[in-house]
């Protein structure tokens, strides 16, 4: 079927307002990896805006020399892989039960769990229930509190209940199979597209998040890459305030400039690694619940 002139026009202008969007989310990466391996003298001075200038990679032998970076990194992958690991396998543990219809109370029970996203107990009340159980400062206090997000369990439950016909579990069950061997052998091998976009949401938010370490680490050694990152950008900004004008000052600030550059790009290699991996499954697995006809 041959397409109208309206048609035209529209895909025209969608073509043309995708590459704005996708122009304005590359442009900020592609500066990033360019000042990263620029002179930071011509970053400061503003005459870097996409091409690197004086090229250079200091800035990427001073971060792998750098402790505080390296075991920062190390950190954030372990934090990433035990904690995604920890909140895939709850999820599914707590939504297919609720996707089940012969489960008596689940209504009950995901109410609660929904109430829990209106109402919550503050910071506060949060930290003093973490000092209680002893977690402040350990490996646990990255992995543990919020473990589950009950939009994801909303989100894998509809996918269990639409995609996973009844019978096909009932005939599982005629043939023997109790419920853990259902789960393990048909329902999740099925399910493989909503448990790729379970990964890449809870591994980017563990390899983002530096509030929590924020307020209940205490020892670097535990501090996460975006802890550190964020030191050294707020140092920065410390030192752009303070009027100086001593030749160490200048070293000092060309260093940070190209250190957190280089930060930064090492920070986004790894999601931006593990993206291509998921993305086949990921469009299948976030219509979930879209409108079918």
């Amino acid at each position: 079927m041959q397409d109208t002139k309206s048609d035209k026009v529209f895909s025209f202008f969608n073509y043309f307002l995708l590459i704005i969007v996708a122009l304005l989310v590359i442009y900020p990466l592609v500066f990033v990896l360019g000042a990263s391996v620029s002179n930071p003298a011509q970053v400061l001075k503003g005459d870097m805006w996409l091409i690197p200038k004086g090229f250079n990679l200091d800035a990427y032998v001073k971060v792998f020399n750098n402790e505080d970076v390296v075991k920062g990194f190390i950190n954030t992958i372990k934090y990433t892989t035990f904690g995604t690991a920890i909140n895939v396998v709850l999820t599914i543990m707590a939504a297919y039960p609720l996707s089940r219809k012969d489960f008596y109370g689940r209504n009950l029970i995901m109410g609660v769990f929904v109430f829990t996203i209106f109402f919550s107990g503050g910071l506060i009340p949060t930290y003093l229930l973490i000092k209680d159980l002893h977690m402040l400062d350990t490996f646990w206090v990255m992995v543990i509190p919020n473990a589950v997000a009950v939009w994801n369990i909303i989100i894998m439950r509809t996918f269990f209940q639409t995609t996973i016909p009844d019978e096909l579990r009932e005939s599982a069950m005629i043939d023997g199979c109790g419920n853990i061997r259902i789960l393990l052998k048909i329902v999740l091998p099925l399910s493989l597209p909503v448990i790729a976009v379970m990964v890449l949401f809870y591994a980017v938010g563990h390899w983002n998040s530096y509030f929590q370490a924020l307020i209940y680490l205490q020892d670097r050694e535990k501090f996460p890459l975006q802890l550190i990152l964020r030191e050294i950008l707020i140092q920065s900004q410390t030192d752009d305030m303070i009027q100086a004008t001593s030749e160490s000052f200048a070293k000092q600030q060309l260093a940070v400039e190209g250190l957190k550059y280089a930060v930064l790009i090492i920070s986004t290699i790894p999601m931006l690694i593990l993206y291509p991996f998921l993305q086949r499954f990921f469009v299948k697995g976030f219509m979930i619940g879209s409108i079918k006809g």
